[in-house]
């Protein structure tokens, strides 16, 4: 039985779980597929307060759990193929049959960026293939990249990325846009974003030090092109990782996780959530880390209710 699990190992379930920990609630960490999350793929993280020069983002994630190791909590490698929480205690259950109990449980699983699953592209993220503007814009500064995308997303991404590279191209597999008409007029007034519409990605093209294009084909001829390219930002949208909580919990209609107006509290008491699967709009480390501590602080209060609550309930019934 343990007081506290936090499920994933991204910014926001490492804040959770040091500030559970320096709590005394000796809370359990289960690490999934990617422990330290989508920062494990960024090389260079350079807008987390206190590190002027920048730092790694698997040197960031690294320090993040030593720190939660030194005040008491625990990891546990593998992943949550579901659970249930029906009734306290909760209870999770992981690929190989084991099964952990817990007083609470702290969501942290993230969303996993949309890919076009085409030749070099999982290969070259971090490398020249990125899924985040806000994240790696700054260091394409004076180059070339190009977008994938047609929606929101991918013009906010595009119009985003002309303070920085000298040029942006809009590249979607469609011959019109989904993107809402106002962004849609956003983008097309800034004179930095070119348009390749009605075509199709086929390939991410290795360069010396990274990327050097894409190819791609034109729906309408079916000629295949190189366009050049110094990065390459995928803006096809996210998915939450919630499939394991079986529809448990109250969602949006893309999946993410509901909580409470200004608290980390889900639809079922005991099960609080953070970071990006809940965040469906800033999706960025240091406010994921920021819900993580409120994550933790509401946890806490709710184990001291609970236990105050059975205590008083002892005494009643004793006398």
């Amino acid at each position: 039985m343990y007081k506290a699990i936090v499920i994933g190992t991204g910014p926001a379930g490492l804040t959770a779980a040091i500030y559970l920990a320096r709590a005394n609630l000796e809370p359990l960490v289960i690490e999934g597929t990617q422990p330290g999350g989508q920062l494990t793929t960024t090389t260079e993280v350079e807008n987390f307060p206190g590190f002027p020069d920048g730092i790694l983002g698997t040197d960031l994630m690294d320090n993040m759990r030593k720190q939660a190791e030194r005040f008491g909590a625990k990891f546990k490698s593998g992943r949550v193929s579901r659970v249930d929480l029906q009734s306290r205690p909760f209870r999770l259950f992981l690929e190989g049959g084991e099964t952990l109990i817990s007083e609470s449980v702290i969501l942290s699983t993230g969303a996993s960026a949309n890919l076009l699953h085409i030749p070099n592209e999982h290969d070259y993220i971090g490398r020249g293939v990125s899924t985040c503007a806000t994240c790696d814009g700054f260091f394409f500064r004076g180059k070339k990249v190009i977008v994938v995308g047609g929606g929101d997303s991918a013009m906010e991404e595009s119009h985003f990325l002309t303070r920085f590279a000298k040029e942006v191209r809009v590249v979607h597999r469609r011959n019109q846009l989904k993107a809402s008409q106002i962004m849609q007029d956003r983008a097309r007034h800034n004179e930095k974003i070119e348009w390749s519409l009605d075509r199709t990605p086929l390939e991410v093209i290795p360069g010396e030090k990274g990327v050097s294009g894409l190819k791609v084909r034109d729906n309408q001829t079916g000629d295949e092109e190189i366009f050049e390219a110094d990065g390459i930002f995928v803006a096809i949208g996210h998915h939450p990782n919630t499939e394991f909580l079986d529809g448990q919990l109250l969602t949006d209609r893309q999946g993410y996780l509901i909580v409470k107006p200004r608290t980390s509290e889900t639809s079922i008491p005991g099960v609080f959530a953070c970071g990006d699967v809940q965040d469906p709009h800033y999706r960025q480390a240091i406010t994921s880390a920021g819900s993580g501590a409120i994550a933790a602080m509401d946890c806490e209060r709710f184990l001291e209710e609970t236990s105050d609550k059975l205590i008083r309930k002892k005494t009643n019934i004793m006398y």
